[in-house]
């Protein structure tokens, strides 16, 4: 049995869902069984990651748990996942680790899930993706709205993945012998600017749509409003400061998922419906 936690989530509904249409038994953790709408084959169970203890049911006869980092208390959840047997974690940071400063906030958050796995005793994987073309959601009230899309750092590229490919990584880390103790870079395969993402939006909705730049002092006062202050300078330190590179493209996906990774026209053809409801 796989664990997967964070599954109505980007990544982990793929993964699940890849993994039930393997016919890999795969149980799927969220936080209200009743709304949860996953593939068929998955079973549901109750938890909360925020809760440890919480996950004692869910764990039972799990050889394998898909882990997300950044919870408060990984160690308590590492040491739930050892008590009940687990014998690999595949673990989902970020790539901002690799050669990340550990006095950046959100750097220090993901580095700490890992040291929580090393420290278990349970035999980990760590996935390192680049940002999520998932991510373009964020701008849906915007074109909802309008044709105007404001985002900030118009000039730094990310690499961005689709979820899917993180997915289709992680399932075979998870089923093929060989990747206990190592570490993937994910990344998609073009870095692209978020004026490029909103042309390649345009395109794909058959929209006149248009980038227009948020300043540092806009962008902050907009993320304030959502965000812990210390993760809103982190970002800063990020792509204003440049402390992170996100534009690197690696084959990993490719290498270990036997296909490409799909460029973000994909992913945005994949989901147009969401921008249009």
């Amino acid at each position: 049995m796989i664990l997967v936690t964070g599954a109505t989530g980007n990544v982990g509904r793929e993964l699940s869902t890849v993994l039930a249409a393997d016919g890999v038994p795969v149980r799927a953790v969220v936080r209200d069984p009743a709304r949860a709408r996953l593939a068929p084959g998955v079973e549901v169970v109750a938890g909360d990651l925020e809760f440890p203890e919480s996950l004692a049911s869910a764990l039972r006869g799990s050889h394998a748990v898909f882990l997300l980092g950044g919870w408060s208390d990984m160690p308590g959840l590492l040491r739930q996942i050892a008590g009940a047997g687990v014998e690999h974690v595949v673990l989902l940071t970020s790539r901002c680790v690799i050669d990340g400063r550990p006095d950046n906030p959100v750097t220090r958050m993901w580095l700490d899930a890992e040291a929580a796995v090393r420290g278990s005793g349970v035999p980990g994987t760590f996935l390192h993706p680049s940002g999520y073309q998932s991510n373009a959601l964020r701008w849906l009230a915007q074109l909802q709205a309008g044709d105007v899309v404001r985002a900030p750092w118009p000039e730094v590229p990310i690499a961005a993945i689709d979820p899917a490919d993180i997915a289709a990584v992680a399932a075979a880390v998870l089923l093929e012998p060989g990747h206990q103790g190592a570490a993937h870079e994910l990344s998609g395969p073009e870095p692209l600017t978020p004026g490029d993402q909103v042309a390649i939006l345009a395109r794909v909705l058959g929209r006149s749509l248009r980038y227009e730049p948020l300043s540092d002092q806009q962008a902050r006062a907009e993320l304030a409003a959502t965000t812990p202050a210390a993760y809103v300078d982190a970002f800063f330190r990020f792509y204003s400061d440049g402390e992170f590179d996100d534009s690197r493209v690696v084959d990993t996906v490719e290498l270990i998922a036997g296909r490409p990774p799909r460029r973000f026209a994909q992913w945005a053809e994949a989901h147009a419906a969401a921008f249009t409801q």
